[in-house]
Parts: C-alpha cells; structure tokens; sequence
C-alpha cells in the first residue's frame, strides 16, 4: 500500500474517559482514519480498560471504524459481545487462547473483519497457517499493558516480515506502542499500512492539537 494511503488509528486509551464521547467525536474531526479501542482484562495484560459496553456507548458518535484490539485472556467468550456493541475489526493475540484458527474463523462468522496481534516476543511464524484468515495483522512495538511506553525498533523489522508473509494478500499491517513522528516514516517504508497513535495524539487532552498532530504522523509516513 502506498505511503499516501496510511490510516491513523488514536488510541481512545489516552483520551480523558471524562469526556469520551467528545474526545471521540474530535479525533474524527481531527482527520483520524479508525478509533482504536485497547481492551485490557488484567489477566493477560497488567492493566484493566473497558467493556463491551464502552463499545457501544461510542459507536454512534462516530462513523469510523472502530479498531477494537482485545487484550484478553480466554478471548473466545467476549468476541461476540464486542461484536455486537459494534467493532469493525477485532483483533486478538495468538496466545489468548488455544485454537487461534478457530477464533479467527469465528470473528469473520460474525461478520467482522479479524486480525492478529504479535507481541514484541512472539515470531511471524505464529501466523504462517492462519495468514488466509486474516484481514490485519497487528505488530506491539510495546510489550501490551500500558500507554505511553518507548517504542522498541525491533518492530521495523517485525513489519518487514509481515509484508514477506502476506505477499498480494489484501491485508492491513498495523502497528501499535510509541508511535508518533519520528518513527512513522521507516514503519511505513517498511510496510506499515495503520499506525495507532495514543499518547502521540492525546497528550494533554487539548481537542485543538489533535489535527496538527495526526497530520504530522501521516506526514512523516508518507515521507516514507
């Protein structure tokens, strides 16, 4: 995919949940392509976020796609429920449960597309038999928990692999976990099609910052 046509996702996990409808409706604003949504159980990742029912409570403030990644551990019971509160991608980790596969093939049943997530530690290789069911890759330049944390290089490379394993396959690499400017140019060149932004976008929750900023983070990508 061309460098011209990166999607910025902003992570709604830095947004001021005080105001979230607003905050969403200003990242739309703002020029945002998806919303992200990080999902956290407290189990699998060390941090606890949100609900289905946050899902649902912002799906009618905006007409984006909502890029729903599930940090979650079983996943399997809760694809549904975030499906029906109205995701359009969900993505899930290789290790959320014991049938990968399976998972994948359930979120396409509900009729929303599916991705995969690889954390810093696990290998392209954990995709290579379920590459055909997929509509995303997700690749953490962070180990998943936290926002805010310094993006790890290693996930340049990581992107590079993506591309190698998805040949002509229509499918989204996205990356998420430090993203801002400086590094958005080499993830694109290297085969980045979404970035997700958090702190990148909402550092200090000012709704007027937030088109300069998405605009710099595409920028950058499309130097590369």
């Amino acid at each position: 995919m061309a460098p011209n046509l990166i999607k910025i996702a902003p992570s709604i996990l830095s947004a001021d949940f005080s105001r979230l409808g607003d905050e969403v409706r200003a990242i739309d604003q703002a020029g945002c392509d998806w919303v992200h949504v990080d999902v956290m159980d407290g189990h699998f990742v060390p941090n606890i976020s949100i609900g289905p029912l946050i899902v649902e409570a912002i799906r009618p403030v905006t007409q984006k796609p909502l890029d729903v990644h599930l940090m979650i551990a079983p996943v399997d019971p809760y694809i549904e429920a975030f499906a029906r509160a109205g995701a359009d991608i969900i993505s899930i980790h290789a290790e959320a449960g014991p049938h990968l596969d399976r998972s994948l093939q359930a979120i396409k049943a509900l009729g929303k597309k599916a991705g995969a997530v690889l954390n810093p530690a696990t290998p392209m290789s954990a995709l290579q038999h379920v590459i055909d069911k997929l509509d995303l890759i997700l690749i953490m330049s962070v180990n998943p928990g936290f926002g805010g944390q310094a993006f790890i290089p290693e996930a340049i490379a990581k992107v590079e692999q993506a591309k190698a394993l998805i040949g002509d396959r229509p499918i989204e690499i996205e990356v998420d976990g430090g993203v801002d400017s400086t590094n958005a140019g080499a993830l694109a060149k290297a085969g980045a099609t979404a970035l997700v932004a958090g702190s990148a976008v909402y550092k200090g929750n000012d709704a007027t910052t937030y088109a300069p900023r998405i605009k710099a983070i595409r920028d950058a990508a499309m130097v590369g």
